[in-house]
């Protein structure tokens, strides 16, 4: 499904994102969906609004080509009724398709991986053993420069507790724990004990076996066994996206003031921009995703890292 970009510089965003939900509501369905936030359904189409900053963030989405158009023809001439005295351009990228949106260019990917703390050889070790005993589900673990992200971000929060929903083979788990300081202590949650048997002999060369407590079985009967009130500093979502929205939702009530949420796999390669991806992971990432931007107990940020990296912290 082809879809377009337009940043308009204006003083007001928010503004208009109001006034444009409020003009569109009367020829197609239009709602407020968060602080600054809307998103309009047409009949041919779809756009969301975000005022971001100094700018009024438009992203149009429709089947063919020719409806593109018509929804970008439409939303820019509502636009321009709205402004009066102020001078407003609406340049639309060039369309393209939610599929295929390269969100980390190779060359850019590979010149991070040479520019930052190396992962050494246990981790490359780790990363070699899952490609061979893995297969295609290799792609589940994350890259080294994520890895070297978790690892920073643990240290600067100062975290001694932490939880990790999906742990595949312990790439993410081991850097985790080894960033925890003495006494530290790292809940992983995972349902494979096949993969997670890769894990343990890794985590043991680290050293770090000692603050992981592995729990196998559905993250969200862990979750929910344990006592809903603040206990962690840092945790880490990167399990079965169709559970996102549930995990963030049992996860925040469990975080301390000031901890940190991380959340992997936040773009889906993209596909959370295209409507016509509409399977249950798809809706289910559009749903954390749109609940995180616009949920008071946090602060967040989304970061074009690999598939997508949201940051959050419990205020």
């Amino acid at each position: 499904m082809p879809l377009s970009t337009a940043h308009v510089v204006t003083d007001r965003p928010a503004h208009y994102v109001g006034q444009l939900i409020s003009q569109l509501a009367h020829q197609a369905t239009a709602e407020l969906t968060g602080a600054g936030r809307g998103a309009v359904t047409f009949r041919q189409g779809t756009c969301s609004l975000t005022s971001s900053g100094d700018e009024l963030v438009l992203i149009v989405a429709a089947p063919e080509l020719d409806a593109l158009v018509a929804v970008q023809d439409v939303v820019t001439w509502q636009l321009s009724r709205l402004v009066g005295q102020e001078e407003l351009r609406v340049e639309w990228s060039g369309p393209r398709s939610g599929d295929t949106l390269e969100i980390v260019a190779p060359a850019v990917g590979d010149y991070l991986l040479t520019h930052c703390t190396p992962a050494g050889p246990l981790l490359t070790e780790l990363a070699e053993v899952t490609r061979e005993t893995t297969g295609s589900a290799a792609g589940m673990q994350i890259s080294p420069d994520e890895g070297a992200l978790l690892e920073l971000l643990v240290r600067l929060s100062g975290a001694r507790t932490a939880i990790e929903i999906g742990v595949f083979t312990g790439y993410s788990a081991l850097c985790i724990a080894r960033a925890l300081p003495a006494g530290g202590r790292l809940l992983a949650c995972d349902v494979s004990r096949e993969w997670t048997d890769i894990a343990r002999p890794f985590w043991e060369r680290a050293g770090v076996h000692d603050r992981i407590d592995l729990r196998i079985g559905p993250a969200l009967e862990t979750l929910r066994a344990l006592p809903a009130e603040p206990a962690f500093d840092f945790a880490f979502i990167d399990a079965d996206k169709v559970n996102y929205p549930a995990y963030y939702e049992e996860v925040v009530p469990r975080l301390n003031p000031g901890g940190l949420l991380v959340l992997d796999n936040v773009f889906l390669g993209g596909r959370v921009l295209d409507p016509a991806f509409q399977e249950d992971h798809h809706r289910a990432m559009r749903r954390v995703n749109e609940a995180l931007a616009r949920d008071d107990r946090l602060d967040s940020v989304m970061l074009p890292v690999r598939d997508g990296v949201t940051l959050a912290r419990r205020r």
